[in-house]
């Protein structure tokens, strides 16, 4: 209904007294005065000033339009202010969900730099494992989340998001200190298909099923648990092993078990995903960018 630079001139109208009078302080011509506030009276569907001789008086609806104007102007200014220090990444807010070992590893280290070029810039985290993680981003949860994916399991992936790649991380056998295979650099799963197993969570689970499958052989799975210290702590104790992320051994390693690479190598995708309009969002940008940085670091972890 309104146009600001309309507002913006019969607040200076109003303040000024006089059409001439807001000419001068706006530096405009006093016909352009005219012009905007014929304009401003066909948009709000009443006049808004009357004569009363030579002197410009306001008419009820310019009274209540005058009461609004400054509020108008001062919002408009403080809307300016924000979208400054939202695109020149003074101010911002992102929301991040991640699962643990990446809220463990590539977080604090993004965060930290972050923090020390644009303090202004707020992170917020969540935790959360794919594909639940994933739905939050579709729903407005969250602004990125940070997901994993085997290649093997050809995971559908919302249409709506882009992805972001990071990282391959290595999966590791955990095995308890003083297994007769600890000797060996490398370990195929073949190798282990009579051992007791502790899994981990549905997706990292689902995918050492196929890959013993396609190893020729069913797991016996004793334990199943999401916590990544009580799978390390059974394997101390000699009740299973585990095939773990490096991401998970990179920060937190029980000192009774020992990690083998395994052959062939297997690996799981980690990336970062986000709507794809977002991706212009300058405060989201920044935060992908320090996650792609620290993550270059870490190639092969």
């Amino acid at each position: 209904m309104f146009d600001s630079r309309h507002i913006k001139t019969f607040h200076a109208v109003v303040t000024a007294g006089s059409y001439s009078a807001a000419a001068r302080a706006l530096g405009y011509t006093q016909p352009a005065i005219t012009q905007q506030m014929k304009a401003l009276e066909r948009s709000v569907g009443t006049p808004l000033f009357t004569r009363v001789g030579r002197r410009m008086r306001l008419t009820e609806a310019g009274e209540a339009l005058a009461r609004h104007a400054e509020v108008i102007l001062d919002s408009l200014a403080a809307a300016r202010q924000q979208m400054t220090s939202l695109t020149r990444l003074r101010a911002g807010r992102v929301r991040v969900c991640a699962f643990p070992s990446a809220g463990a590893t590539l977080i604090p280290e993004a965060l930290a730099r972050l923090a020390a070029d644009h303090p202004g810039v707020r992170v917020e985290l969540l935790e959360g494992e794919p594909p639940d993680s994933l739905g939050r981003v579709v729903r407005g949860e969250c602004d990125i989340t940070l997901a994993f994916t085997y290649p093997g399991l050809h995971e559908q992936i919302p249409e709506e998001l882009a992805e972001i790649p990071l990282l391959e991380d290595q999966l590791t056998v955990v095995l308890p200190l003083g297994h007769p295979l600890a000797r060996r650099r490398a370990v195929k799963l073949a190798d282990l298909a009579e051992e007791r197993w502790i899994a981990g969570c549905l997706r990292c689970r689902t995918n050492f099923l196929h890959e013993c499958a396609e190893q020729g052989f069913a797991p016996d799975i004793a334990f199943t648990t999401d916590d990544n210290l009580v799978v390390q702590s059974l394997v101390a104790e000699g009740l299973g092993v585990a095939m773990m992320p490096g991401l998970v051994l990179s920060f937190l390693r029980h000192d009774k078990i020992t990690g083998r690479a395994l052959d062939p190598a297997s690996r799981r995708q980690v990336s970062a995903y986000v709507l794809r309009e977002h991706l212009k969002i300058p405060a989201t940008a920044l935060v992908l960018d320090e996650l792609k940085a620290v993550a270059a670091r870490r190639v092969g972890c």
